[in-house]
């Protein structure tokens, strides 16, 4: 079996030794004698459409035609025209009868990339091929009969996309009969030097140059890099080495030439946990509130005492002079303003995203702050130091939060 596995790889150019590379083109090794469908799942840039040719090429009708089509690429309104034909007149601009690309792969293989692309309508036409084999032209009314074998592809969430209702769930279960993931290069780990080297030397052969050589520092970024446009990424960073740099040897400087910095867009780990369980999101928003709630009452009373002084005019500390209280000197009057009303926006957005799933909720900072302070303490066994861990706030603050409360019932450490 390894025998026949290498032989397939390089038949169909192939590189490297990927354990998850490996067990994709068995799959595909194994599927391509049935008349399945297949869908193979990868992020853009992979080498989706390399593993529909082994299919094709392995299968029963590798003698008819291999037709690859991007169903991003074609516009909406074209689309079935273009896959299934159209009769003359059928539209503004069909002048004589056409063939789709079902009818001119018929005994062969249609592989349709970006798949998640295709609009609705064209999904229910596509379904009415793999369940029964016929489609109807565009402005025809006789039914026309067609074997295809077909695999899709695709670089999106189908299910996150049914779910949407971007992608009929019907389709996906009949094109997904058997799944092929294909691996991204940045989990391909000693196959990027592999494909370096064979990119090199094909290039080399192009432009005429000598093959670039790597150091071992630079190996060494490049198995760690990301690589979010995958193989298609490396080919393009490699021939423009090929093409531009003079030198033999590709050093870690020469590299950060070509490689852009990833940026990372990921949110924080509590995105998740906050969606998971809505008691863990309080826990976690409260203290940043209760902090947020000291910071609004100095900025109040920084804005009273300029009042009282005549130094400033301004309506949100009009509204009700008696919150305010006292003590400090401004040194940027506008700025504070401009402190004072974001932070009051913001308290105010965040009460109202917390409180719109229960409007019978108690939603008063003191008693949730308290409530919080009381359950930590119980849950570290009056332990202080471990509460205010827990609670994201400095030991100081939980010691005078206690006695804000007269919180007595545990028996606190000193």
């Amino acid at each position: 079996m390894k025998e026949d596995l290498q032989y397939i790889k390089q038949r169909f150019n192939i590189i490297g030794n990927a354990p998850l590379l490996n067990r994709a083109v068995e799959i595909a090794i194994q599927v391509a004698s049935t008349d399945l469908s297949v869908l193979i799942m990868g992020e853009s840039g992979t080498g989706k459409e390399s593993f529909s040719k082994i299919i094709h090429g392995l299968s029963p009708c590798r003698h008819g035609k291999f037709i690859a089509i991007n169903c991003g690429a074609i516009p909406e309104g074209t689309i079935d025209a273009e896959l299934f034909g159209h009769e003359k007149g059928a539209f503004t601009s069909a002048l004589e009868s056409r063939k789709g690309y079902f009818e001119e792969a018929n005994g062969g293989t249609i592989f349709l990339d970006e798949i998640g692309e295709m609009p609705l309508g064209t999904q229910i036409r596509l379904l009415r091929v793999l369940e029964y084999g016929e489609y109807i032209k565009v402005g025809a009314s006789s039914v026309q009969k067609t074997k295809v074998r077909v695999v899709a592809a695709t670089h999106v969430d189908l299910i996150h996309a049914i779910q949407q209702s971007k992608f009929r769930e019907d389709l996906y279960y009949r094109l997904n009969t058997v799944p092929i993931n294909i691996p991204p290069l940045r989990e391909r780990g000693a196959d990027i030097i592999q494909l370096f080297h064979k990119f090199s030397s094909d290039f080399a052969t192009k432009y005429r140059t000598k093959p670039l050589e790597i150091s071992t520092e630079s190996k060494d970024i490049l198995c760690t890099y990301p690589f979010p446009g995958n193989i298609r990424q490396l080919k393009n960073i490699v021939e423009q080495m090929a093409l531009l740099e003079e030198v033999a040897i590709v050093t870690p400087q020469v590299l950060e030439k070509y490689l852009p910095k990833v940026q990372n867009h990921t949110l924080p780990v509590l995105y998740k946990k906050w969606n998971n369980n809505e008691l863990l999101e309080k826990e976690y928003i409260y203290p940043i509130l209760f902090d947020l709630k000291r910071d609004i009452a100095e900025l109040k009373a920084l804005m009273f005492n300029l009042m009282e002084s005549g130094t400033i005019n301004h309506p949100i500390i009009k509204e009700d002079p008696r919150r305010f209280s006292t003590h400090s000197d401004p040194k940027n009057i506008a700025q504070q303003i401009h402190l004072l009303e974001t932070a009051q926006s913001f308290k105010e957005d965040q009460l109202n995203c917390i409180g719109a799933s229960d409007k019978t909720e108690n939603l008063s900072i003191e008693a949730q702050e308290q409530a919080l302070i009381r359950r930590s303490l119980q849950k570290n066994h009056g332990n202080r130091k471990n509460a205010a861990d827990d609670l994201g706030i400095s030991e100081r603050t939980l010691y005078r939060k206690i006695k804000q409360y007269e919180i007595e019932e545990f028996d606190v450490k000193p």
